[in-house]
């Protein structure tokens, strides 16, 4: 199973949650490490020690980006990048608030090549939508889908040049589901070419505070 995980939750808050995480890590794409939006101005403790115990589990840890749809300067990406990698040892990136347009495709190529060069082994891209078609080039994993379960039964479309692509490249990530629906959701997401996905119960404003039922007991 492949399950990308952003859970948003302090692991003092939490740490059932985090607890749970850490022993299903080998059903797991990666895990989203997010201190503060980032990583924050200094190392999270809490945050280092939830990393080191999911990275000795297995885990890909992603340290969680805000790239504010192409505005935020290249330099300061790449300063989040490397206090992800130095505090928490995070293989790679989850770019949040990716743009999809296609005129901002060659500044986030040149910033993922910068985040290559640095150390970054996996980058994930976030639009949420499906952006022009060649995102999915330089990119190792990109959420195609990012809302409610409401929204994803009813009005999700899939455009066809993703069908060029095999379905580890892309990923749903669904809120608001239904405890008892969530397989149904990572079935849903399969048949819908994405192999990797995650649905979880919690409701904005930070759906992501939940960790998905499927790790919970919703599916053995």
């Amino acid at each position: 199973m492949s399950l990308l995980i952003p859970l948003y939750v302090h692991p003092a808050e939490d740490p059932g949650s985090w607890h749970r995480l850490i022993t299903a890590a080998d059903r797991t794409y990666g895990v989203v490490i997010n201190p503060a939006n980032g990583p924050g101005r200094a190392p999270d403790p809490a945050f280092a020690a939830a990393a080191g115990a999911l990275r000795a589990a297995g885990a890909r840890l992603l340290g969680y980006i805000d790239t504010d749809y192409g505005t935020r300067a290249a330099a300061d990406v790449a300063e989040d990048a490397r206090r992800h990698r130095e505090w928490y040892a995070a293989d790679g990136c989850f770019l949040d608030r990716v743009s999809s347009a296609a005129t901002e495709l060659p500044a986030y190529r040149a910033l993922v090549r910068g985040l290559r060069r640095q150390g970054s082994t996996t980058l994930v891209l976030n639009p949420g939508v499906h952006p022009a078609p060649g995102y999915a080039r330089i990119a190792d994993l990109v959420v195609t889908f990012e809302g409610s379960w409401s929204a994803y039964v009813s009005a999700f479309s899939r455009p066809d040049w993703t069908r060029r692509h095999p379905p580890e490249r892309f990923c749903h990530l669904v809120y608001g589901v239904p405890e008892a629906l969530a397989p149904l959701a990572v079935r849903t997401a399969r048949e819908r070419g994405a192999a990797v996905s995650g649905p979880v119960t919690g409701e904005p404003p930070n759906p992501w505070a939940r960790l998905t039922p499927v790790l919970t007991g919703a599916e053995r």
